[in-house]
């Protein structure tokens, strides 16, 4: 399974927006990305594993083709090579294994020290980076609408904790589980950001994709996960159609039955929940919706009222009742029962 970063919905509207390059450049990368969604990766076990504790990665250079995953350019223990985006896709590459491990002592993204690997510039112009089972993959952006996908830490572990959500729950990408697999990339995502930057749940600014967004184009991110729908509002990427709460779900055929879409209510649940904990966001409601990913009785077709059942089952078990009710409140909030 391929998971990209930009929704197709987004490609859509720039498709309808622009024209010329950008058209051109979002037309193509639409494509590419509906083909992915149709493959299904041969599985390639790597041989070399990382030891507990201990980070291993490797960053290719496509050198603008498709090509995967391209020429070797830096492996663990080498140093930089000056690559702007190489040195970023590494270093958070890094940055979320150290999260994962330091937080829930998880080695690398399937518990067994799966080493990391992610290729830069790839495509031309690609306006998106996806995980495609195997290995990170980053496109360049055109630096009119996006800057480059390397850019934004969240992204970047956003993208890998898909590959923790397979190994563990292993929620089906459609609908309501769809919504979830997609949502627990973003607080993840968020979450290994807040870590790196030792924010508590009230400094960080729930925006999923700071700096992603080209200048002069209105907004802040891809998606808020503090006021799902507010993200951006511009000419050519359109408004923001995430809903916040159960009573503005959004059912359609399109996304997967709207994955990225509805994400923003399971999304919000948490930030809600984190708020009212207060503290570092990993260590209550994080903890509690780990616990429920790696929970092997989740239902892999789990819809959100099954998922917050078992958030708040596992607050419970792990901390105390005061906490299970935070949650609580955080999914009645949003209007998931």
């Amino acid at each position: 399974m391929t998971y990209s970063v930009i929704p197709p919905y987004i490609l859509r509207n720039i498709i309808a927006n622009c024209s010329g390059a950008q058209q051109d450049y979002a037309r193509r990368t639409l494509t590419h990305v509906q083909q992915l969604m149709g493959e299904h990766n041969r599985q390639v076990a790597s041989t070399a594993t990382a030891k507990p504790s201990t980070v291993l990665r490797a960053i290719y250079d496509a050198e603008g083709t498709q090509n995967l995953p391209g020429t070797l350019i830096r492996d663990e223990g080498q140093p930089s090579n000056g690559d702007i985006a190489a040195e970023e896709a590494w270093n958070y590459l890094g940055i979320t294994y150290d999260f994962y491990w330091q937080t829930f002592q998880r080695n690398s993204l399937d518990n067994k020290g799966l080493k990391l690997d992610g290729t830069v510039h790839y495509g031309k112009e690609y306006q998106n980076a996806f995980w495609n089972g195997q290995q990170m993959v980053f496109g360049d952006g055109d630096g009119e609408i996006f800057n480059r996908f390397t850019i934004a830490l969240d992204v970047v572990a956003h993208e890998l904790t898909h590959g923790v959500t397979e190994t563990e729950a292993g929620l089906i990408y459609f609908q309501q589980a769809g919504a979830l697999n997609e949502s627990m990339s973003d607080v993840f995502g968020s979450l290994v950001k807040q870590f790196y930057l030792k924010q508590s749940a009230d400094q960080a600014d729930w925006i999923i994709g700071e700096g992603l967004l080209a200048k002069g184009i209105n907004g802040k991110g891809l998606r808020s996960m503090s006021a799902p729908g507010t993200a951006y509002d511009d000419p050519l990427l359109g408004k923001d159609p995430q809903p916040a709460d159960m009573a503005h779900y959004i059912e359609t055929r399109d996304d997967n039955g709207g994955v990225h879409l509805n994400s923003g209510i399971p999304n919000r649940a948490f930030y809600l929940a984190a708020k009212a904990l207060g503290g570092f966001a990993w260590e209550l409601a994080g903890r509690a919706w780990y616990d429920t990913l790696c929970d092997k009785t989740l239902p892999q077709d789990a819809d959100f009222s099954t998922f917050a059942s078992f958030t708040v089952k596992h607050a419970n078990t792990r901390f105390n009742q005061s906490v299970a009710d935070a949650i609580q409140s955080a999914w009645q909030q949003v209007g998931v029962k």
